[in-house]
């Protein structure tokens, strides 16, 4: 795991993918504010507010309905930019595999419906999951471990197929080589605790795969 994790840093700090992640980053905001504003807003907002109704103290309600607000639009971009580096990612996951593994042969590509299609799902469930149990988020220690758990749920399954349609034909192979795979997209997820580079969490997930699958120590 220490070399794959120590290939990906190195990656993502090339040109290559920093030109890709400003991309992602510029469409995923654009998506994003127009959901917040123009979609969903108020609906959240409303839910929010009738959600903690039951906190006796009106000062306390406040203060979690606009940290739980905020917290929600913060996911919504987070799942953007998973959705839209899903949607993207492949010719510089190819070009990274011919870089590194100059053996690797591309077997397939992900089906840009079902990519979409898992991302979504895997969103929804994150976001449902999220939504009755954030009061967990505010307990020391154990509410950061739910957030990296939460945001794992986003970035693994679509991961996966995304990078395994591309390198190997046998599901059960893909299944094998991707076991215990949740503390790679923990791992990856632990960017965005720190907004800046939230940008970074979906294509490092992408980039971690990447070499966990075709390296020595997805084998």
């Amino acid at each position: 795991m220490t070399q794959t994790i120590g290939k990906s840093f190195k990656d993502i700090i090339s040109s290559t993918v920093l030109l890709f992640v400003a991309k992602v980053t510029f469409i995923s905001a654009i998506i994003t504010y127009v959901i917040i504003v123009w979609i969903i807003g108020d609906s959240i907002n409303n839910f929010i507010s009738s959600y903690l109704s039951w906190i006796p103290w009106e000062w306390l309600q406040s203060t979690g309905a606009k940290v739980a607000s905020m917290t929600i639009s913060y996911m919504i971009f987070i799942i953007m930019i998973s959705i839209v580096t899903s949607f993207m990612i492949e010719p510089l996951l190819i070009k990274l595999a011919k870089k590194h593994y100059p053996d690797a042969v591309v077997v397939g590509t992900p089906k840009i419906g079902t990519s979409i299609l898992i991302g979504l799902k895997s969103s929804f469930m994150m976001f449902f999951i999220f939504i009755f149990t954030f009061p967990i988020m505010f307990i020391p220690l154990v509410g950061a471990v739910y957030m990296l758990w939460l945001w794992s749920i986003l970035l693994k399954k679509t991961t996966i197929y995304d990078v395994g349609s591309l390198f190997i034909t046998d599901k059960k192979e893909i299944k094998d080589r991707t076991k215990k795979t949740t503390k790679l997209a923990m791992i990856a997820a632990a960017f965005n605790y720190i907004p800046i580079f939230s940008i970074f969490a979906a294509v490092f997930a992408q980039v971690l795969f990447l070499h966990h699958i075709l390296g020595k120590e997805g084998n």
